[in-house]
């Protein structure tokens, strides 16, 4: 195992990216799983799917969704890393519960429907939440509560990225957080010995 490794988890327009790009800045080892790590995949067996764009997983949101994968022999040489003191995994991938033992802790971001509709409607079409059909699965998987599964939950107080960082290593000497406090709710914080797969 890597000295410690975190996941930053939560809905799409959540705030994932903004806390790994402030993660980076202060000089934390970050992983842009969304980036770095996915592809589609059949969710079963992990197999790829063939074909990038014209299948199922191209046009309709849900499927989409489903079939984004990490590679889980990635995650787990990036894991294993003794290089960095922490790495943070931000995004997510339907296939988490192979390797969600690989994480000291997980983090949910959290946000109201207000504050997620505006970011919604400021996203790029090219991206995944761009698009009318995608806004509305994401805003349903939101009022759902079904973007992570879980035992047990320990909430932290806001703000969240500011106590992200006090909940699992020490800012760097000399650095302050600049990450802002966007997210209307604090994270939810799940212990590796909270997480399994149900």
């Amino acid at each position: 195992m890597g000295v410690k490794n975190y996941l930053v988890e939560g809905v799409s327009c959540s705030g994932k990216t903004s806390v790994a790009t402030e993660l980076q800045r202060q000089g934390y080892h970050v992983i842009h799983g969304d980036r770095e790590l996915a592809y589609k995949g059949d969710p079963k067996t992990g197999l790829p799917l063939e074909g990038r764009q014209g299948g199922a997983w191209d046009t309709d949101a849900a499927s989409a969704h489903r079939h984004h994968l990490w590679c889980v022999e990635r995650v787990k040489d990036l894991a294993a890393d003794q290089s960095h003191a922490a790495t943070f995994f931000c995004g997510g991938a339907r296939n988490i519960f192979t390797f969600i033992g690989l994480f000291d802790a997980v983090f949910i971001l959290k946000l109201d429907r207000a504050t997620l509709e505006k970011r919604l409607s400021a996203r790029p079409e090219d991206e995944f939440g761009g698009k009318a059909e995608e806004q509305a699965f994401i805003l349903a998987l939101h009022e759902s509560g079904q973007t992570f599964r879980r035992k047990a939950s320990q909430s932290i107080p806001p703000s969240p990225s500011k106590q992200l960082l006090r909940s699992c290593y020490p800012t760097p000497t000399g650095s302050n957080s600049g990450i802002s406090d966007r997210a209307a709710r604090p994270p939810t914080v799940f212990r590796r010995s909270q997480c399994s797969a149900q």
